[in-house]
Parts: C-alpha cells; structure tokens; sequence
C-alpha cells in the first residue's frame, strides 16, 4: 500500500523510497514485529482464557513435556496477524504473486486453525482427519499454482517462454525440465509437502520458528534476486519478473518471527500450533514454486525434511517390520530419549538450518 507514495515523489523526493524492495522489506520486518509485540501478550491472554487447559499434551512422549501443560496453543494468530499488516502495508498489492501467497498462508492457517481447535476443545491429539487435511491442502496448492503458472507465462521473457512450467536445478546454468501441466501437482506437492514438514518440526520450544525465520531470510534473498534482471542474469539464475515483491512478505515473516520467539522462548508462553506451522511452511513452499527454486527449498528447509521422513521412515519400518528405527519420531524427540536436553535439541537443530541455508544460498553463485 504505501508503495504508492512513490507516485508523488516529484512532489517530495523522499517518497522516492518507496520504491525500493530493499526498502520496504525492512518496513515488513519492523511493523511485523512491533504488531507482535505489541498485541502478542493481549493475543496469549485471550487464548488462555478460551482454551483454558490449552494443549493436550502427550502423555507416549519425553517426560518433561508433562510440565508444559496448560500451555495455550494457537500462537500462529499472532505470527499470520502480524504477516498479514506488514504485507498489505509495504508489499505491491499488484503483484499475483504477493496475492497468491497470501491466499495459500491463510487458507492453510485456516486448515491448522481448525485442527487446532479440535484438539483443545476435544482435549485429544486427533483433530481434523490426516485424509482431509491432505485433500484440502492439495485443492489449494494446486489452485494456486495454477495461477502462479499463468503469472509467470504472462510475463516470461522470449528466451525462457517455458520457464512457467520447468523444473530448474541449482549449481546447473541451464538444466531446465519441462513438466508441462505436470508442473501443477508437482509445485502442489512442494507446497503440501513444505506445510506438513513444518508442522512435524513444531515440537519444541522454538525448534521450528528460528528455522523458518532462517528459510524467508533465505528466500527473501532469492526472491529478490530473481525477480531483478541485472542480479539473475550477472547470477545466471532464471528471471522470474514480479517475485521481487515475494521478498517483502519474507521479510514479514522474519519480524513476525522474532516477535512471537519472544514468548515462544522456553518455557514457552504459547505454542505456535497447526495454525501458525502449516501456513508458515505453506508459504515458504508457494515462495519456492514462485520463484523457481522448488529444489533449493529442500536445501535450505533440509532440517523439515529430515523431521518428515523420520516420521516416513518410522512409520513404514513400524508397518512392515513391526520394529521402530528411532526411539520416537519426529527425529527431534529421539534425540531427547538418547538423553539430550531440549536446549540442546533446539540450538544444535538451529546450527544445521543455519548450515543447510548456507549451503542453498551457495546455489545463486556456484553454477
């Protein structure tokens, strides 16, 4: 919204900033955390109220989760609240992109809200039925990647007329695979995918938070790049006009982050919950299609990957052997079984995101 004060900056100069990304990225970081902060406590208060017993915790898991109980849940109203102001106030409102990202976080918010609400109000861990979440998540995913599809089709430069519909590969110039209308469930696999290896990660105390703030600052980079032709083509990474905008939102999600890390510190005030883990990884995954970087979104989020096919792997071993790989899945609770702190769980876990995001941004130049 405030990117239209550019239109007078012949009137005053000053407004000229507000045409820069760079610039107003930094305004999403802010204004996302001061929302949080500001309105974080009232939000925890309310939710407390409410939910009274707050999160039922599990009674198979490590011992010491026992003491979190009453803890409310549903912290990701808080984080997609101040998301939502922060992009609507900084970010392009033109842009398909902004819009379709936007759409996909709060629907899959949605989804989590729900499930979250079934689970306090029914004090158990079955909520909404693992078929019918995947089923919803999927429509959406594959809504939006239609449209992100047409976006990217109608302003693909001559040279890259299939880019809309290719899958690219990082440390390789020019490995382009044409999925055709393939691409669709693909990039909706990425997106299902990316929300529920979140939602697995949200077990500890701000296990998942830092972690995703590590992935948007990472895409906040991406995105900007891509979306400027000077930076893609001096890079040589594919340029995808438009999804510079998409760094804004990242940036919204960095200062949403580190306002709601402030209660979700251990002992947490407040749990993210389904609500705040499934739209965030929705929306890194929908960032990723948008840009093109679907496969350096299972780089940097390699630690979501690692939790969700832990819990692949558990579950298939437990099926077809009738014997467990790990003391308990997701991975982050076997480690706490071997005898780990969940200080040291968290921080060890937030030096691999660190690593693996390093290693994905290595992509941009390495080619």
């Amino acid at each position: 919204m405030l990117v239209y004060l550019a239109d007078w900056a012949g009137q005053l100069s000053v407004l000229n900033v507000f045409r820069y990304i760079t610039f107003r990225t930094g305004g999403a970081v802010m204004t996302a955390l001061l929302f949080v902060f500001l309105f974080g406590p009232a939000i925890i208060s309310s939710l407390r109220v409410r939910q009274g017993k707050g999160q039922p915790i599990r009674e198979d898991g490590p011992k010491s989760h026992l003491a979190k109980k009453g803890t409310p849940t549903m912290g990701g109203l808080m984080i997609l609240s101040g998301i939502l102001v922060a992009t609507l106030l900084w970010a392009d409102l033109k842009s398909p992109y902004v819009w379709t990202v936007l759409l996909v976080t709060v629907a899959f918010g949605t989804i989590g809200f729900y499930d979250d609400y079934l689970k306090v109000t029914k004090q158990s861990h079955k909520g909404l039925s693992g078929r019918a979440r995947l089923m919803l998540e999927a429509v959406i995913a594959m809504l939006a990647c239609l449209v992100i599809m047409s976006a990217a089709q109608a302003t693909s430069v001559p040279s890259e007329e299939h880019l809309a519909t290719s899958l690219t590969f990082p440390f390789v110039k020019t490995l382009m695979v044409n999925l055709w209308y393939f691409y669709v469930p693909f990039g909706a696999f990425v997106i299902v995918s990316a929300g529920n290896a979140v939602n697995l990660t949200d077990g500890l105390d701000g296990l998942a938070i830092v972690p995703v703030m590590i992935a948007a600052a990472s895409f906040a980079l991406i995105s900007y790049l891509a979306g400027n032709y000077v930076f893609s083509n001096y890079l040589q990474i594919h340029f995808v006009p438009g999804t510079g905008e998409l760094a804004v939102i990242c940036g919204a999600v960095i200062g949403a982050g580190i306002g709601f890390l402030w209660f979700n510190a251990p002992p947490a005030a407040i749990f993210m919950g389904d609500t705040g883990s499934l739209a965030l990884g929705g929306l890194l995954g929908t960032v990723a299609v948008s840009v093109k970087h679907e496969i350096v979104l299972a780089i940097v989020g390699g630690l979501f990957v690692l939790e969700a096919v832990s819990v692949i792997i558990q579950v298939g071993s437990y099926k077809l052997t009738g014997k467990r790989v790990f003391k308990m899945a997701p991975i982050h609770h076997h480690f706490e079984q071997l005898g780990w702190t969940e200080s040291q769980v968290v921080i060890r876990f937030w030096i691999i995101a660190v690593v693996l995001a390093l290693i994905g941004l290595s992509s941009l130049k390495l080619r």
